[in-house]
């Protein structure tokens, strides 16, 4: 088996990261530097054209998308670990939550990131392709993305309701989302307004090759 794992500290690959500490899974790894211009170079970009991490090349293929990896990974080794559903309803509703994070949950995420000073935690990085200049920020915008997040956070909340985990046992849709949260968290957004998502993302936290990555 050939896999190599394309990624860039406190980013988001950070969620492949830990999809892959979850499962075990061995690969080659190939630290990027944004600051430094690496995910705009020509070798990168025949990777990814669109330039940017995480990116996995599974025997020769590259995939990109931190939902797509995700979902890929848990086909290939999560059912076997008993990490991701075999094809069916449940998997259905795995892939339902990781969709969900990236396309909506991330989205306004990233619009408060990118709206936060460079030096602040969980803000974008200043060679980021997702970088807004400061005279391009506004506390509009900022208030537009806070406001938003807080919906997505009560849908979140209310899909955990009586629920230790989003499929009631622990999936690879929890570490996925467990990423994003956590990123969100450290922007100082305000989670105590949502106690089932709290509990939820201690009980994540508690997961050995997750605590072992944070410690790290």
């Amino acid at each position: 088996m050939s896999l190599t794992f394309y990624y860039v500290p406190m980013s988001t690959s950070s969620i492949t990261e830990a999809i892959l500490a979850e499962l075990g899974t061995t690969c080659e790894r190939v630290k990027l530097d944004i600051s430094a211009g690496d995910t705009r170079k020509l070798d990168f970009l025949k990777v990814n054209p669109n330039g940017r991490v995480p990116v996995i090349v599974h025997e020769g293929i590259p995939i990109w998308e931190s939902s797509a990896i995700t979902m890929y990974l848990g086909e290939v080794f999560g059912v076997d670990a008993m990490l991701y559903p075999a094809p069916g309803p449940k998997r259905g509703e795995a892939m339902k939550w990781i969709a969900w994070g990236n396309v909506t949950l991330a989205e306004a995420a990233g619009r408060l990131s990118a709206s936060l000073p460079s030096n602040t935690e969980g803000a974008v990085e200043s060679n980021s392709l997702d970088w807004v200049p400061p005279d391009q920020r506004s506390e509009i915008a900022v208030e537009k993305a806070k406001a938003d997040l807080a919906v997505c956070l009560k849908i979140l909340d209310g899909g955990l309701e009586g629920k230790s985990f989003l499929l009631d046992d622990y999936s690879l849709a929890d570490t996925h989302l467990q990423g994003i949260v956590g990123w969100i968290g450290s922007m100082e957004v305000d989670l105590t307004a949502f106690p089932n998502v709290m509990e939820w993302l201690q009980r994540c936290g508690e997961r050995p090759a997750i605590a072992k990555l944070m410690a790290g």
